[in-house]
């Protein structure tokens, strides 16, 4: 009867760390996931951050022309034509506009790359808590094992408690208590 119950346990030692190796795997797969996900949205946040800054150079090249074309102005007002007075007020308009215009889309490019960061840092926090969950999962297999070479009872126990650090990490991965 003893060997039955001992081999009952072995069985059920078997299957439980059958199933952590597939939960180490789904954990990997998901830690893989998010720590890609990360590198990626790095990428596009920076290119965003470039655009703006491109937006930013243009804004300020239109900047210059204008107040250059009002000190011009200013310099020569009185000796201008009311034609070229003209051209002058138009021309400083349209910058004025352009530069509104670069302004407006900055706002855009801005909003979009802070998005992008916060997405990156949210998924920066998943992969991490994947991979401490991870860890326990890694430990609890290594438990188990030993467990079943040594015929050791209270080591599968120890594993099978391993695997609440994984159940906290891999919970809070998807929902970020913190």
């Amino acid at each position: 009867m003893s060997e039955t119950n001992k081999e009952r346990w072995l069985s059920w030692l078997a299957l439980s760390t059958a199933f952590m190796a597939v939960i180490s795997a789904v954990t990997t797969m998901y830690m893989g996931k998010f720590s890609s996900k990360a590198v990626l949205m790095q990428g596009q946040e920076t290119d965003q951050w470039a655009y703006y800054q491109a937006k930013s150079i243009k804004s300020h090249t239109f900047e210059m022309q204008k107040q250059a074309l009002e000190l011009q102005l200013l310099a020569q007002g009185k000796t201008l034509s009311s034609e070229a007075h003209g051209k002058f007020i138009e021309k400083i308009r349209d910058y004025d506009k352009e530069i509104k215009r670069y302004e407006g889309e900055k706002k855009e490019i801005k909003a979009k790359a802070e998005e992008l960061a916060r997405t990156k840092l949210k998924s920066q926090h998943m992969g991490g808590n994947f991979g401490y969950g991870l860890l326990f999962v890694q430990v609890a297999i290594m438990m188990t094992s030993i467990a079943s070479l040594m015929k050791k009872k209270p080591l599968w126990y120890f594993g099978l408690v391993a695997m609440l650090g994984w159940v906290f990490f891999f919970l809070d991965a998807f929902f970020l208590f913190y």
